[in-house]
């Protein structure tokens, strides 16, 4: 025995987004061919596509009239999904399974690489269900309305963090196998 571990140093380097995932999120994401606020009328962020993130705060006017293709919207996601992956292949140092990895990449397409580094250091101690509480708590999303920046909620990804922390709630999980 030459005593060398032979795991791969990263426990997740194959992993990809599952067709079924990837199909359940593009439909969550619907596609709006053109700019638009995320949040509503002059509130929110700026968006196109299928929630793609053109830049913070709302959109100018000669935004709001900019038209993107079908083909526009089906590249980016898939450069977005594909960025994703490979940020949470190399930020999860622990092995975790397919259900797992393709919540988190949905969850770091939504919330952004920057927002994701608190859940990441739960999953990497191994803490799931801290991991769980963290996701659930993303539901929130900065705003200006007049001139004011706040915090709230933003309903569509409460049922939406729900979906995606579920891999994680060990004990839901548990309860499963038994």
């Amino acid at each position: 025995m030459s005593g060398q571990n032979t795991k791969p140093a990263n426990p997740n380097a194959g992993k990809k987004m599952s067709p079924e995932a990837r199909s359940r999120m593009r439909a969550t994401e619907k596609a709006i061919y053109r700019y638009y606020n995320d949040m509503g009328r002059n509130k929110g962020n700026c968006t196109w596509g299928v929630g793609i993130l053109a830049h913070k705060g709302v959109c100018s006017k000669e935004e709001l009239g900019l038209k993107v293709s079908a083909k526009m919207v089906d590249q980016e996601f898939e450069r977005r999904v594909a960025e994703a992956e490979r940020y949470v292949r190399l930020s999860i140092k622990i092995e975790v399974n397919q259900e797992q990895f393709d919540a988190l990449v949905s969850l770091t397409y939504n919330a952004g690489i920057g927002g994701m580094e608190g859940t990441y250091s739960y999953i990497n101690k191994g803490d799931f269900e801290g991991a769980a509480a963290n996701i659930s708590k993303m539901i929130k999303v900065t705003v200006v309305e007049k001139g004011k920046t706040k915090r709230v909620i933003a309903p569509g990804l409460i049922k939406r963090r729900d979906e995606e922390s579920a891999p994680f709630r060990t004990k839901k999980r548990d309860a499963a196998t038994k």
